[in-house]
């Protein structure tokens, strides 16, 4: 949290199976704050697409042969799956998303 500017906001998008431990001191003596969201606003999503282009920030992915779509989207939902997970075809194609559908 002391990371984060004063009025700074942590937007929690992952579930974690633990529970997040923080200091209250710096919510409460530098105005920051937290609050959940499936995917975040859409003002929040090209935001973060501008900074990850202004800071060289790039994904980390696997790909798969679009004929293992199956195997790939089943070790997703195990929570086997690395990173993103991105189905290619045959002639280099990508097929990118969250999810291997």
């Amino acid at each position: 949290m002391s990371g984060l500017a004063a009025r700074g906001k942590l937007i929690v998008v992952g579930v974690p199976n633990d529970p997040i431990q923080l200091n209250a001191f710096p919510l409460v003596f530098g105005g920051r704050s937290i609050y959940g969201s499936l995917t975040g606003t859409p003002i929040e999503g090209e935001d973060t697409l501008a900074f990850s282009v202004l800071e060289n920030i790039r994904p980390m992915i696997e790909t798969v042969p679009l004929e293992q779509a199956a195997d790939a989207y089943a070790r997703m939902m195990q929570g086997k799956a690395r990173f993103r997970m991105v189905l290619v075809t045959k002639d280099g194609a990508a097929r990118s998303g969250q999810n291997a559908r």
